[in-house]
């Protein structure tokens, strides 16, 4: 029970001070006239509530305890934890469908066949790779500098640049392995995000180990360009969806982590964290798709 003290007239509005069971200062409601404004204030000044009149009609402004003021569009109607992850999820299928249709077309097209048998693909295909690796660097880097569209824009770009890379695939693979790679893509990728999702997995503990098992990936993926790596092949393509199925429930538990941090309080960055989270995943079930590639690819050479 917390008592007040102050003096005010009925109509002319005024300050009351409460204070706990202690004798200290648990904060002031001041108040003005009858059709006026009234305002909650914590200890240290900052605004815990705002309440207006008017003639009977109210509306209250959206402060939390620290002062912050809440994003208007998340105040009265806060999406849910179901819904923004559904939304994240969508995402990501509308960046790997752009990809996919791009790839097809290129692959249609005969672009990427010209290419090969111009003796350019190699300066192309490093040419975009780093086109690639800088949009996902700016994207990773500046997520909370740029706008929300900004974010959607460059998630889709980079998609596009991608599908462009992942044309050669049609070129090597036939179109019955190209399905049941990605329909085991998909099982797997849902097997471990479901089992993210239902269990809340917490894998903060076993991430060092998902980022060794990828820089393991990157040294001996340099390596493979210089060396036939002969058996080894098999056991990488093991190592590397290992790698990226744990990736896959790591990245989809971050999402609730996230989704607490700025729901609420920053509507804009809940926003863009959705589109960081489906680039993440993006990420998990294209490399994903590429080890079983390589898989299938090597057991059909032996």
């Amino acid at each position: 029970m917390a008592d007040y003290m102050g003096n005010s007239p009925e109509n002319n509005g005024g300050n009351y001070t409460y204070y706990n069971q202690n004798g200290n200062s648990a904060g002031n409601y001041n108040y003005g006239p009858e059709n006026g404004n009234y305002n909650y204030s914590m200890p240290n000044g900052n605004p815990s509530q705002s309440y207006q009149y008017n003639g009977g009609n109210s509306s209250f402004g959206n402060y939390d305890l620290n002062g912050f003021e809440k994003n208007t569009a998340y105040a009265g109607d806060r999406i849910s934890l179901s819904k923004y992850t559904a939304l994240t999820y969508l995402w990501m299928a509308a960046g790997l469908l752009l990809t996919f249709a791009v790839s097809f077309g290129v692959y249609r097209s005969g672009l990427m066949y010209s290419i090969i048998t111009g003796g350019l693909a190699i300066p192309v295909i490093i040419g975009v790779s780093v086109v690639e690796l800088a949009l996902v660097f700016i994207l990773a880097g500046r997520i909370n500098k740029m706008s929300v569209g900004a974010a959607r824009v460059m998630f889709f770009v980079y998609a596009a640049v991608n599908g462009f890379t992942l044309s050669v695939y049609f070129l090597r693979f036939d179109v019955m392995i190209l399905v049941y790679a990605f329909a085991a893509t998909a099982v797997l990728f849902a097997l471990m995000a479901g089992a993210s999702l239902i269990f809340k997995l917490q894998l903060d503990r076993i991430f060092p180990i998902l980022v060794f098992g990828l820089i393991t990936l990157i040294i001996f993926g340099v390596v493979g360009m210089f060396l036939n790596l002969g058996w080894l092949n098999i056991a990488i393509c093991y190592l590397g969806i290992a790698v990226f199925m744990g990736l896959t429930a790591y990245d989809t538990a971050k999402i609730r982590v996230l989704y607490e941090t700025y729901s609420g309080r920053d509507a804009a960055m809940l926003q863009k964290a959705s589109i960081y989270s489906a680039l993440q995943l993006y990420l998990d079930f294209i490399n994903l798709l590429l080890y079983i590639l390589r898989l299938f690819g090597s057991k059909s050479n032996d």
